[in-house]
């Protein structure tokens, strides 16, 4: 079996990587999931009764996980490793905030200071870019002094001139 590391560099498609990932991650959940549950809550989930409405949520958490797995692996095929990071703190900087805003949960100096240098990190972050992508684009202009520019521009003027003249 490969590793999830050697599928780079196959030049694997982000798809096929999910395809790959996405057993080891649900089998991983089953497994450890109902453990861990135990250990934080001391209740076991096989004795939880589940109405419709828990059942109802239990299904639109899936698709949800879906769609948040699927967005990711469309984000790996474009984006550099460093943008799909700036893209996962701006997600978690949006779950807290919606947590705040639906759940009322408590959001304390700590999470809000947390927030603060995240935007301001991403904000950072593409700054840097577009100062990059504009030295790039810099770096492949032509280089001329202001006195040639002056010379072509009056070059260009008089040629123009001679076409007014010969029409006419």
């Amino acid at each position: 079996m490969q590793s999830i590391g050697s599928l780079q560099k196959y030049s694997i498609g982000s798809f096929e990587l999910l395809s790959k990932t996405a057993p080891i991650q649900a089998l991983s959940l089953i497994l450890l999931g109902p453990i861990i549950d135990f250990y934080l809550n001391g209740k076991s989930i096989l004795k939880y009764e589940f109405s419709t409405a828990a059942i109802a949520f239990i299904l639109l958490s899936c698709v949800l996980a879906v769609f948040c797995n699927i967005s990711q692996y469309l984000c790996i095929g474009r984006f550099s490793a460093v943008s799909f990071q700036v893209i996962g703190h701006m997600k978690t900087v949006c779950v807290l905030m919606l947590g705040w805003l639906l759940f009322d949960s408590e959001l304390t100096l700590k999470n809000i200071a947390g927030m603060a240098l995240a935007v301001v990190g991403m904000v950072v972050y593409s700054w840097a870019v577009e100062v990059e992508k504009a030295a790039s684009k810099a770096k492949f202009l032509p280089k001329t002094s202001l006195c040639e520019d002056f010379r072509l521009l009056k070059d260009a003027e008089i040629a123009s001139m001679k076409d007014v003249e010969m029409k006419g």
